[in-house]
């Protein structure tokens, strides 16, 4: 008699999705989203993340018991594509900019309300709103080398660091927050809580998809209530609340002088050279 756990994955249902920016992997029990803007270091784009959202909502009647998340390429993803959220505006709208942030935040509770399990596997490197698609991931693995952080520039506040702090705490969200481009690596993203396992990176995504696997023995109606009352009893200490508000957070903050004056030099000098200015050593002159 097959035990009532096992499945057969093969019949599983596994229609051909065709994006632009990203590819989806059927791979037995797992169906992996793989983001694929390599040569913009998988940068979220508002095309990727319309392929995302697309991909996601797809998957909840198709596929795996089991979602993935990786990255091609060289690591996860540089976050929020800078071409496309750091450009100056001549006349900002906060109602609009409220907006789309939103929005953007919505896209990632998608993968908290997910009826399936979602693990995020991070490689490279996994920065500034990237980190927002691990945060709601149900597991995360990383590549023990991995860095893991903040923008690289100080263009927002609010949006990012708020929805940390449930795993990591205050303390250790207002270090990552505080100093721009900030990052920690893999293993201590698990020490943190952030995380779940480190591991060497040509080991990562054999583990995602053997504890796939394992997760998949357990009937799929009950791993949606497991996830739903652990999701619950987040959200009684306000973690939807938090997330949602940073958008407000981050839309104010863009209105600001000093951001608006930021975008304006980075603009003159560039993104290379910005981002340089902020990675320098801290210079004696900056201590008196």
């Amino acid at each position: 008699m097959t035990s009532p756990t096992e499945v057969d994955f093969a019949e599983s249902p596994t229609s051909t999705f065709e994006y632009e920016n990203l590819q989806v992997e059927h791979r037995g029990p797992i169906s992996w989203i793989v983001l694929d803007r390599p040569t913009k270091a998988n940068a979220l784009s508002n095309a990727l993340l319309d392929d995302f959202s697309d991909a996601l909502a797809r998957l909840a009647h198709e596929g795996g018991p089991v979602i993935g998340i990786r990255g091609r390429g060289r690591g996860f993803s540089a976050g929020y594509d800078i071409d496309q959220v750091g450009k100056v505006v001549s006349e900002p709208d906060p109602v609009a900019d409220r907006e789309r942030l939103a929005r953007n935040v919505n896209r990632f509770l998608a993968i908290w309300d997910h009826p399936k399990p979602v693990i995020t596997a991070v490689h490279g490197y996994c920065i500034a709103g990237a980190t927002q698609m691990c945060v709601f991931a149900d597991l995360t693995f990383v590549a023990d080398d991995a860095k893991i952080g903040e923008p690289a520039i100080p263009l927002g506040g609010g949006y990012i660091a708020p929805i940390w702090a449930p795993l990591v705490g205050p303390k250790r969200a207002k270090e990552m927050a505080f100093v721009v481009g900030n990052t920690i690596d893999g293993s201590t993203a698990v020490e943190w809580g952030w995380a779940n396992h480190a591991l060497p990176e040509k080991e990562l995504f054999t583990a995602v998809e053997t504890f796939a696997a394992k997760i998949a023995r357990t009937p799929s109606d009950v791993l949606r209530i497991k996830k739903l009352s652990i999701n619950r009893s987040m959200e009684a200490m306000g973690v939807r609340t938090a997330a949602q508000s940073g958008a407000e957070m981050d839309a104010l903050l863009h209105l600001s002088p000093s951001v608006r004056q930021t975008r304006a030099w980075i603009a003159d000098v560039g993104l290379k050279a910005a981002v340089a200015h902020y990675k320098r050593p801290v210079g004696p002159e900056e201590l008196h």
